[in-house]
């Protein structure tokens, strides 16, 4: 829920495991306690959309997580952070936005050892719009009280047995009737793409095809539908580049548009109705695509993020998580 500093602060001192987004300087208030947060100041709470520079969102994590070990991760670190997760449990990531340990999980994460193997589930933090390029996102540790705009927070939490975590992807889009596409390495900018099987400049391909950026390119995964999102098409520099990387050699398509993007997330949320979220969070890009501000997707609430994380890094998702 949507809180003020002092509900946050009653919340803390109640020894309640929380996560928690907000604006950088009401999270530098906060008590010391078991919580860890993120800067971003967008969020979807019950009455909907909303901007707010002077509320939290806050996440109580369910009592039936024993009592957390919190610890941020470097660039090296964060390689671990699967190995160091309990074998029944699940840990909960903040990655500071365009941070080299955000790039570094963003582009290798599938690779970690046992990746895939425990549940992971975070986001990416933010600031709002007018700041980007002046504010640098930043992640709280709530036993320590320190912050830090280079390193990832974690927060690994273990279940009893005959628990698990169940993480969710709700993804609405889809790919397109178009042209398969194709790069020659991982990145997250391209000069060249291979379409159809042939080589040729990216930049001049968007404007020949006249893409939609808004739209995503859509990869499947062993079936799981995976966003790459648009940030900028440069034509000095003959690169178009992404708030997520593609990876050498997987087929990638140009998803389909989408009419409604509320209509689209009730949609997807009716196929796993009875679901019961105890945290969910959506997209910076479907928030401000879909116009989203005032309006409510189902009931799952959240923060509004830089990036979605289930297991590994996504874009114009919403991801939530159960028991």
């Amino acid at each position: 829920m949507l809180t003020t500093l002092e509900q946050a602060t009653t919340l803390i001192k109640a020894g309640k495991v929380l996560s928690i987004a907000g604006d950088e300087k009401i999270l530098s208030n906060l008590p010391r306690g078991n919580w860890i947060a993120g800067t971003i100041p967008y969020f979807i709470d019950e009455r909907g959309g909303t901007f707010s520079r002077d509320q939290v969102f806050v996440t109580e994590l369910p009592t039936d997580f024993t009592k957390p070990a919190i610890r941020f991760y470097d660039e090296k670190a964060i390689e671990g952070i699967a190995r160091d997760s309990p074998e029944s449990g699940l840990s909960f990531l903040i990655l500071p936005a365009t941070s080299g340990v955000h790039l570094h999980y963003a582009q290798h994460g599938p690779d970690f050892p046992e990746m895939f193997m425990k549940p992971i589930v975070g986001w990416v933090s933010g600031v709002a719009l007018d700041d980007l390029g002046k504010v640098k996102p930043k992640v709280f540790n709530g036993i320590t009280g320190e912050s830090s705009s280079d390193a990832a927070i974690v927060m690994h939490l273990t279940l009893p047995a005959g628990s698990h975590a169940k993480i969710s992807i709700l993804n609405i889009f889809h790919q397109g009737s178009g042209d398969v596409l194709q790069f020659a390495e991982d990145g997250f900018s391209a000069a060249d793409v291979i379409v159809n099987g042939k080589k040729q400049g990216f930049v001049d391909y968007v404007k020949r095809m006249k893409v939609d950026t808004k739209l995503p390119l859509v990869a499947d995964f062993a079936g799981a539908r995976i966003n790459t999102s648009f940030q900028s098409v440069d034509e000095a520099a003959g690169r178009v580049n992404f708030y997520a990387p593609v990876f050498k050699g997987v087929d990638y398509k140009l998803a389909s548009p989408v009419g409604d993007y509320v209509a689209a997330f009730e949609e997807k949320l009716r196929a796993v109705r009875g679901s019961r979220p105890f945290f969910a969070c959506n997209c910076i890009l479907n928030y401000l695509y879909g116009e989203l501000e005032g309006k409510k997707t189902g009931a799952v609430t959240g923060p509004i993020t830089f990036g979605e994380v289930a297991y590994q890094l996504l874009n114009q998702t919403l991801v939530m998580v159960e028991l």
